[in-house]
C-alpha cells in the first residue's frame, strides 16, 4: 500500500508562491519552524514523495489543500495512514530519535546565530550525542560546513600537556574540514598556545571557508578532568565567543564559528563548580527526561503494540530516563519478553538495568562523601534537605530529583537497587 504523496507538476509553482506567502523568507526557515529537514522541504517543494502525514502537515502550514495539489494518480491511496495511526516503524534502530521540544528548535534557531555559542548539559545516556546529530544534519541542510569532534579521540599524552592538546586540536579541525595541517607554519614559539591556536582557526580556517562553521565538541567532559588544559581551553572557547561580538576588524570572521558543546554533568562531582570560565555564557540546554507520549512514540517506532497502561509500567520503575526506556524498548523487541517479567527482577544482577546501576555504584564510590549522603536519601520516607553542593552533585550524576534542596532518588529503581547495596551489599 502506497505510504507517500508528491506534488502535482502544474501545481509546483503555487506551491512554492505559498512559502512566500505565508511569511516565510526561505525554504530553510519553513523547515526551521516546522523542526523538519531542509531536504524534507526540498522533495515536496519540488513533487517528490513525502509520507503523507508530512505531506499533510506542510499543507496545512502553507494554506493548501492537500487533494488539490496530490498527485493522486501516482498514490492513489492517500487515506492509508490518518492521524490516529501509530508512526511508521524506523527502518533500522539507528534512524529513530524521539524529539524533545522546544529543546531541538532551540538548537537549530541557536544555530543561526553569529558567533552563538550553546553548551549542552546532562548526565550520560542522556541523548546529547543522538541531539548533536540531528544539529549537525539540520546545520548541512542550511548548507552549513558541519563538523562533529570527539575528545574521545585525544588521548592521555594528549591531554595532558596544553600545546600538544591545543595542536591536535587544530589539526583534527583541519582533517574533519579537508584541509591539509599547517600546523608548523602557524605555530610561534615566541607566542602563547592559546594566540596561537587562535590566529590559526582564524586564519587558516574560517578565513577559507566561504559558509558559517557549526563545530560540535562531544565529551568535553573530557577535558574537564584535565586541570593541566580544562582552565585555559574553556577561556578560550569564551574568547573566540566574544570576538565575535567585539565589531571590530576581525569580527565577522569569528561571526562564522557556531560552537556546541557538550559535556556530561557527572564531572562536576570533582569539580570546583564556583570557578568555570563558561559560566554566563553563551546558552545552555539542559536534556529533559522523556514524557508518556514520547515513550509511547519510541515503543511504535520499534514496531511494539505498547498500550498507554505498558508506558505507565515502565515509568513507575525507571521514570523517563531516555537510556533506560531504550533499554526496555529494545529488549522486549528482541526477546519477545513482557514488561511484566522485566521489571519486578530491573533492579537485581540478572536484571537488565545491571551494568547501568553498577557504573552509578563505582562512580559513587569515587567519592566517598557522596555515599553517606546518598544512603540517608535511599533510605528516607520523604524527600531529604541537602547541603546546596551535596544536592548539586548528586543531581548532576543523576541520581537524585531536586525541589529545592530537597532530593528523593530519581526513579524507583536507583532506591531499589542502592538499597540492596548499601544494607545488603551487592
Amino acid at each position: 500500500m502506497a505510504r507517500s504523496l508528491r506534488v502535482r507538476d502544474d501545481r509546483i509553482e503555487q506551491v512554492k508562491l505559498a512559502v512566500k506567502r505565508m511569511g516565510y523568507p526561505s525554504q530553510a526557515s519553513l523547515a526551521i519552524h516546522l523542526r523538519r529537514a531542509k531536504a524534507t522541504v526540498d522533495k515536496f517543494l519540488n513533487g517528490k514523495p513525502v509520507d503523507f502525514y508530512v505531506f499533510e502537515e506542510f499543507c496545512n502550514e502553507l494554506g493548501l489543500e492537500w487533494k488539490e495539489i496530490a498527485d493522486l494518480d501516482i498514490q492513489p491511496n492517500p487515506f492509508a495512514r490518518q492521524r490516529h495511526q501509530p508512526p511508521a516503524v524506523a527502518t533500522t534502530e539507528s534512524d529513530i530519535y524521539i524529539e524533545r521540544p522546544p529543546t531541538e528548535t532551540d538548537c537549530y534557531e541557536a544555530i543561526a546565530q553569529p558567533g552563538i555559542l550553546v553548551r549542552i548539559k546532562a548526565p550520560r545516556q542522556m541523548g546529547k550525542t543522538s541531539l548533536m546529530f540531528k544539529i549537525l544534519q539540520q546545520a548541512s541542510s542550511l548548507n552549513y560546513a558541519a563538523v562533529p569532534l570527539s575528545f574521545q579521540l585525544a588521548d592521555g599524552a594528549i591531554l595532558s600537556d596544553r600545546d600538544k592538546f591545543l595542536k591536535w586540536f587544530c589539526a583534527a579541525l583541519s582533517k574533519e574540514l579537508g584541509l591539509n595541517n599547517h600546523i608548523d607554519q602557524h605555530w610561534d614559539k615566541i607566542l602563547t598556545s592559546n594566540y596561537n591556536a587562535t590566529t590559526y582557526i582564524q586564519d587558516y580556517i574560517l578565513s577559507r571557508i566561504s559558509s558559517p562553521l557549526v563545530l560540535a565538541l562531544d565529551n568535553t567532559d573530557l577535558v574537564f578532568e584535565h586541570a593541566e588544559i580544562a582552565t585555559e581551553f574553556c577561556m578560550l572557547l569564551r574568547n573566540w565567543h566574544d570576538r565575535a561580538r567585539r565589531n571590530d576588524r576581525t569580527s565577522q570572521i569569528w561571526q562564522q564559528l557556531r560552537l556546541i558543546i557538550l559535556h556530561a554533568t557527572e564531572v562536576y562531582r570533582t569539580l570546583d563548580i564556583n570557578n568555570s570560565p563558561l559560566t554566563g555564557v553563551g546558552l545552555v540546554l539542559e536534556l529533559p527526561d522523556f514524557n508518556a507520549a514520547q515513550i509511547l512514540e519510541l515503543a511504535q517506532q520499534h514496531g511494539l503494540t505498547w498500550t498507554k497502561q505498558d508506558v505507565a509500567k515502565l515509568m513507575q520503575v525507571v521514570e523517563g530516563h531516555p537510556h533506560l526506556i531504550q533499554l526496555a524498548v529494545q529488549h522486549v523487541k528482541r526477546s519477545a519478553m513482557p514488561l511484566d517479567q522485566i521489571l519486578p527482577k530491573a533492579h537485581t544482577a540478572t536484571g537488565i538495568y545491571i551494568n547501568h546501576l553498577r557504573q552509578l555504584l563505582s562512580e559513587l564510590e569515587q567519592t566517598p562523601e557522596l555515599i553517606q549522603v546518598f544512603k540517608a536519601v535511599v533510605t528516607a520516607p520523604a524527600p531529604v534537605l541537602l547541603k546546596s553542593a551535596q544536592a548539586f552533585k548528586l543531581h548532576s550524576m543523576g541520581l537524585v530529583k531536586l525541589e529545592g534542596n530537597h532530593a528523593t532518588p530519581r526513579c524507583l529503581l536507583y532506591r531499589q537497587y542502592f538499597l540492596d547495596a548499601f544494607v545488603v551489599g551487592v
